[in-house]
């Protein structure tokens, strides 16, 4: 996990902690061991293993967790995705950030699996967009990767889009991309959103690195695929979801992107169960 993550985690812990865990530091002391598993309470595919350890190393450095599975393996509900066992406040304090991004890792990446299976095209890579949680990213942007997508620009700062505004604020397909070519090295690509043929036609003139199809239907963009060069790569996007995800399959282009899969998070059930040191049974999940 990158140092980004890292600060990132940091700052969750204290949103959630603050100046300390009033309910667990009034009732264990500080030496006070403990042991706790992970459950699945659904089926689905297990993303974010490695942000329990994170988590824990952060807070104290006095709790480990040992994972049952790797990340991007299907699981089934009543599995047991990991164990924990160290300090109770330390376990007490990283479970609610640690299941939060368990939860919302895995219904990502579980939603994006769904996706590839329901689109059930291999030439067409499916990928993620900027609508993220803000702060999130990292975290939605791996969790697309783990459930067998791809990752889209991660920022205004590391791809060119021009998008309708764009365009109208230069003039034209053409001058917007003229522009940019004259300032950004070779290893920046350049996407052109279009809608019409004949922005088709200019981008393509204008060698666009990447056209995107906006909110075009399935044989719009089957046969705008057909006049697009090899060297071009074509992205669809814009009001396709679940249900008419499967239509855009054998259209030619190379890149899907769905805002749903970070956008409209289901979290993926999983609960943190204290666990009976001497016979191993569990109690109730704490509910934090």
């Amino acid at each position: 996990m990158n140092l980004q993550a890292k600060e990132q985690l940091n700052a969750f812990l204290i949103e959630d902690i603050g100046t300390g865990d009033l309910s667990s530091d009034l009732i264990f002391d500080a030496h006070e061991q403990a042991s706790g598993i992970f459950i699945a309470k659904a089926d689905g595919i297990i993303a974010g293993i490695e942000v329990a350890q994170q988590v824990y190393d952060l807070l104290s450095q006095d709790a480990t967790f040992i994972p049952a599975v790797a990340d991007g393996d299907s699981i089934k509900k009543g599995e047991i995705i990991g164990r924990s066992t160290g300090n109770i406040r330390t376990l007490l304090a990283g479970e609610r950030v640690i299941l939060n991004l368990l939860q919302r890792m895995s219904g990502i990446a579980t939603f994006t699996h769904t996706a590839i299976q329901t689109l059930n095209d291999a030439t067409i890579k499916i990928c993620d967009t900027r609508k993220t949680a803000p702060g999130l990213r990292y975290f939605d942007k791996l969790a697309v990767k783990i459930g067998g997508g791809f990752n889209h620009r991660s920022g205004l700062y590391d791809g060119v889009m021009l998008k309708d505004n764009h365009i109208a604020y230069a003039g034209s397909i053409s001058k917007a991309v003229e522009k940019v070519r004259q300032q950004i090295g070779q290893m920046v690509k350049i996407e052109v959103e279009i809608e019409t043929e004949a922005q088709l036609l200019e981008a393509i003139d204008a060698k666009a690195d990447i056209i995107m199809f906006d909110n075009r239907t399935p044989e719009q963009v089957a046969a705008w695929t057909k006049l697009v060069p090899e060297t071009i790569l074509t992205e669809i996007s814009g009001g396709i979801t679940l249900d008419n995800l499967a239509d855009y399959a054998h259209t030619g282009a190379d890149y899907l992107s769905l805002g749903a899969l970070t956008h409209s998070v289901i979290a993926f059930d999983i609960s943190f169960n204290s666990q009976n040191g001497e016979k191993g049974e569990t109690n109730l999940p704490y509910v934090g």
